[in-house]
């Protein structure tokens, strides 16, 4: 089963492109082409930078589940 690129999916949740992300990082579109196929990954300094960009939590970029966690958390 071929993994879903997080940054992929909150992109898309987002209503944002990669075009738009890379713009903002000031990177190579081809370089966030890459993270979104998990061909290579961004640096931890730079997943910090994406979460802020994104208004997430840096855990939404690594959990795919992480929204059901929280949800669930919340109906505690």
């Amino acid at each position: 089963m071929e993994e879903v690129n997080r940054i992929k999916v909150v992109l898309c949740e987002k209503k944002l492109t990669s075009k738009w992300l890379s713009e903002q990082l000031g990177v190579n579109p081809s370089t966030v082409s890459k993270w979104c196929t998990n061909s290579s990954q961004p640096d931890l300094s730079t997943i910090l930078k994406i979460s802020d960009l994104l208004k997430v939590d840096i855990k939404e970029l690594f959990v795919r589940e992480y929204k059901q966690y929280l949800l669930s958390k919340e109906n505690k």
